[in-house]
């Protein structure tokens, strides 16, 4: 009976009206750094970290095309999307008579989920962010693809990317011989004969067909999520000086391949789901924990409490995305979610 009181109790602190869940690792920025004259005030620095940090948030969660549309936003409006602020460095540049601050700034996950349900857009929540990348540059009718080949000694220093890393294989003679077997029609190449090992992951290969017109064309073979998706692009090159050419490639298809990946993961906040589950509890499994690491999951928004009993606790979930989303996002903070006999159960692991 004692037992049974403390988990009334429980349930009262943490399940009363529906939790909801309003924490956020998507939506915080950290690091924005701002510089400015010494003379500055605070609130100068304060309203260019939240609009360069809005802007990396944007860029960070949407396409490019979604990204545009609310690019001339108001300082006002995107200042009712901040929860806090915290000031993490104060640096002064003597040589250039600069004042450095460094900022985190976090949003507030509701506010920023109205802002995209009124625009009638979808944001991104990659949960797989890696992907297994081989580049092979076609010049003069030769084949490069791990030697003298720029694109693969080059890619990641070539343009920072936070979002996606880019992982480029070791070298294999069969991925050669295969390679070379399709010399004469490389996009017919098999993704999967070319990554093999990875074929639970998400990845790419890029042909820079290189021609002495200067219009190259780029052709991107990728398989994400576990669906195949091809694109091609043409990138002139204009012979800028103090530019490389080749750069000017790798920036271009790291941002296509950044979109797609983006596409594949997209969340509409208009069409949220719902899940009943059961959790049994023990010493390891309580609502307090489970609580805890539920809150670090950004796509599930609230949790319900529906049924009490002695063998378990019947809980609803309202979320966002697909459901196998979800279940990976779990894993990621321990907790298994998994159908049985017809009926969802939870459980901390």
């Amino acid at each position: 009976m004692k037992s049974f009181k403390y988990l009334v109790f429980i349930l009262v602190i943490f399940l009363k009206t529906g939790n909801v869940l309003s924490e956020s690792t998507l939506f915080n920025v950290n690091n924005v750094e701002i510089s400015g004259n010494l003379t500055a005030n605070n609130q100068f620095f304060v309203n260019e970290a939240i609009k360069k940090g809005f802007n990396e948030m944007m860029n960070r969660v949407l396409l490019d095309k979604d990204a545009n549309k609310l690019k001339n936003l108001s300082l006002d409006k995107i200042n009712n999307l901040v929860s806090y602020y915290q000031i993490i460095e104060t640096a002064e540049d003597r040589v250039s008579s600069k004042l450095i601050k460094k900022y985190n700034i976090f949003f507030d996950k509701e506010k920023v989920h109205n802002l995209f349900y009124n625009f009638e857009i979808s944001y991104s929540d990659i949960n797989q962010n890696e992907i297994y990348f081989l580049p092979i540059h076609k010049k003069n009718n030769q084949l490069f693809v791990y030697n003298q080949n720029y694109f693969y000694e080059k890619w990641n220093e070539t343009d920072d990317n936070e979002l996606i890393e880019f992982i480029l294989p070791l070298e294999k003679i069969e991925v050669l011989r295969n390679i070379n077997d399709y010399q004469d029609n490389l996009f017919d190449l098999d993704l999967k004969n070319i990554f093999k090992e990875y074929s639970k992951k998400n990845f790419a290969l890029i042909i820079i067909d290189e021609n002495i017109s200067g219009k190259n064309k780029i052709f991107l073979k990728t398989n994400i999520m576990g669906k195949n998706i091809n694109k091609s692009f043409i990138l002139k090159n204009t012979k800028k000086k103090n530019t490389n050419y080749y750069d000017d490639i790798i920036i271009k298809a790291k941002k296509e391949i950044t979109n797609l990946v983006k596409s594949q993961n997209l969340i509409d906040i208009r069409t949220p789901s719902f899940i009943n589950i059961k959790f049994f509890m023990d010493k390891k499994n309580n609502l307090v924990e489970l609580d805890k690491r539920i809150k670090k999951i950004d796509l599930i928004e609230n949790l319900y409490f529906l049924e009490i009993n002695r063998k378990y606790v019947l809980l609803k979930i309202k979320y966002l995305g697909k459901i196998n989303k979800i279940i990976d996002q779990l894993k990621s903070q321990n907790i298994l979610l998994e159908l049985k006999n017809d009926q969802w159960s939870i459980k901390i692991i």
